[in-house]
């Protein structure tokens, strides 16, 4: 069976976009992040060349774009919006982060349509199209230099969902982190050779072996690294009864 992908259930939708290349930056943004379905309400100019020369290769994106009239027709369909302003609003409104309200989206997205909603370059998002959203989210931007291109603010949303759909990079096959007795079993042999070696001595072991649980717990040892440190050890153990 396929697994759901949550991806496919967000929606971005460009509110009276003024500059026809910031559609194209946002088509190239959501395409990266695996987000394909783009609503453009009131564009104050598009189609326009400069959408296609900045959409650099999301053509799927601006293929499957549709243009409304009003946010409600944009929002047809789904069952929870996001507005992204980087204004806090007097409206009764939530306002959170941008990671916060990806996860929400998230969770909704398994199995519903869900909506980001951005405003004009100039004037962001009025107070009335944030009041038919259920959430209101933002950057956490520098507040003395708040000023963001809406395509990446678009990018920084997508990358985010991204995250909170389970879109992290997996850990190669090759690098398999190793289990508690697998680097018990290293620790055990670790011991073992420092005391054969002189290193250890038993008697007064102070604290060498804690200090050396915490040094390798940092390192989250891969099975590979830990195969390979034990068998510097039991190299060290062969050499010392060849002396």
């Amino acid at each position: 069976m396929i697994p759901p992908n949550p991806l496919k259930n967000i929606r971005i939708v460009l509110c009276n976009t003024a500059h026809p290349g910031n559609i194209g930056s946002a088509a190239r943004a959501m395409r990266t992040m695996g987000i394909t379905d783009l609503a453009l309400v009131n564009p104050q100019r598009y189609p326009d060349p400069q959408t296609q020369w900045l959409a650099v290769g999301a053509t799927d994106v601006l293929a499957a774009v549709r243009v409304c009239a009003t946010l409600d027709e944009a929002l047809q369909g789904t069952t929870f919006a996001v507005a992204c302003s980087a204004r806090s609003r007097d409206v009764a409104v939530p306002m959170v982060d941008v990671r916060a309200a990806a996860a929400q989206a998230a969770e909704v997205a398994q199995s519903h349509t869900v909506a980001f909603v951005f405003g004009n370059e100039t004037s962001g998002l009025s107070n009335d199209e944030v009041g038919r959203c259920g959430l209101l989210a933002s950057i956490p931007v520098d507040p003395e230099f708040s000023s963001l291109n809406v395509a990446a603010a678009v990018q920084v949303f997508c990358y985010e969902l991204r995250l909170a759909c389970g879109g992290a990079l997996p850990v190669p096959k090759d690098e398999r982190l190793a289990t508690h007795e697998e680097v018990e079993a290293f620790f055990g042999h670790l011991e073992s050779t420092m005391t054969q070696t002189g290193f250890l001595n038993p008697a007064h072991p102070r604290k060498l072996m804690l200090r050396l649980r915490r040094l390798f717990a940092r390192s989250r040892l891969q099975v590979e690294e830990v195969n390979i440190l034990r068998g510097i050890l039991s190299s060290l153990i062969t050499s010392k009864k060849r002396d």
